[in-house]
């Protein structure tokens, strides 16, 4: 895991709203100037407000805040906001304390900014990288493990030229996906989302457990010779261990839902992890209506590289809009590997 530098803001700075109940005061270290101020025959009617700028950096440190804020200078019995944009996204009383981030257009582009000025620093032991002394033509020497990135023979990512293809029998994907939990992290090469639950594909007959799904810009895959924007790798896993990667391409467009989920728990700093809402994501999603693929043999496409990876790369691209694909970019510009030597290897072109 990549280490960076302490963490930056991860949304501009927060307006804490301290809201009083009816007929309730203000802590008793709050100035006695502002205790004689209000009237005592408005009490019942408007409630008194205390305003501060308070940073934050993830949902949960949004939750420890004001959880502090709410020890420290509130009666117990009262409630504290987290407000921004006027939007509430923490709140806290003496029962406890939840997060609720915004996935609303205006939520977004607040994290955009924010994520302009977000600086990430390395350092410590030698880790793999996508460009420069670390990056993927470096990969098999940075460690033992890792020399099938150079020596193996079926790699992953490859071009995919439609006029070589072989022409199959329809065999549809069966993807048996239902709102599930998942908790986003933050590897230090690109925003996974870990997922709980019963997911799974069928394909050849077997069935393969979703154990995880994360983001690639560009897309690792090439369709003759093109790329696009992005593209989702769901990882599955059978009961023997083998792996079926979904490749799900993704182009601007629409704004994606799942996307917009995933985007709002989006941790900044490498080795981060949020924990999203019980069962908000459904990757029925991010699936596109045309679930037509291309299937071959490959490998994971980040060290150690191995091989024996089960591919379907879906053919219809899924939109996002250009404000998701920003976010992205601005945590990981360019996570892709280049395309590897396809070494006589057959592609199967499921019709």
């Amino acid at each position: 895991m990549k280490s960076v530098c302490p963490t930056t803001a991860l949304l501009p700075a927060l307006l804490l709203a301290l809201t009083l109940g009816a007929g309730s005061s203000l802590a008793n270290d709050a100035p006695a100037e502002k205790k004689a101020a209000a009237p005592a025959a408005k009490k019942s009617e408007k409630a008194e407000k205390v305003e501060e700028e308070l940073p934050s950096a993830t949902p949960k440190e949004m939750a420890e805040k004001v959880r502090e804020a709410l020890g420290a200078a509130v009666n117990p019995s009262k409630k504290l906001t987290l407000v921004i944009n006027g939007k509430p996204v923490a709140t806290a009383a003496g029962s406890g304390t939840s997060v609720t981030p915004q996935s609303s257009r205006a939520a977004l582009q607040a994290r955009a900014a924010a994520m302009e000025k977000a600086k990430a620093g390395h350092g410590g032991e030698v880790h793999w990288d996508y460009a420069g002394e670390n990056g993927p033509m470096a990969w098999s020497k940075l460690k033992p493990e890792f020399n099938v990135c150079a020596l193996g023979k079926r790699q992953s990512p490859i071009n995919i030229e439609d006029s070589t293809t072989l022409q199959g029998p329809a065999e549809p994907v069966q993807f048996n996906y239902t709102p599930s939990n998942g908790t986003v992290v933050n590897n230090g090469h690109t925003i996974q989302v870990d997922v709980q639950g019963e997911n799974a594909i069928v394909v050849r007959g077997q069935q393969y457990k979703l154990v995880q799904f994360h983001f690639h810009t560009p897309s690792e895959e090439q369709i003759n010779g093109q790329r696009t924007a992005m593209v989702a790798h769901l990882v599955h896993r059978n009961d023997e261990g083998q792996l079926a990667v979904v490749a799900v391409l993704l182009d601007p467009g629409a704004a994606n839902p799942l996307i917009d989920k995933v985007w709002t728990y989006m941790p900044l700093d490498a080795g981060d992890r949020v924990r999203m809402p019980r069962d908000l994501l459904n990757l029925n999603e991010l699936l596109p209506a045309d679930q037509r693929y291309y299937q071959f043999m490959g490998s994971l496409t980040t060290p150690p590289c191995s091989e024996g990876v089960l591919w379907m790369v879906l053919k219809q691209p899924v939109s996002i809009s250009r404000a998701q694909h920003r976010l992205f970019t601005q945590l990981y510009p360019a996570n892709a590997r280049p395309v590897q030597a396809l070494n006589g290897r057959p592609v199967r072109n499921a019709q």
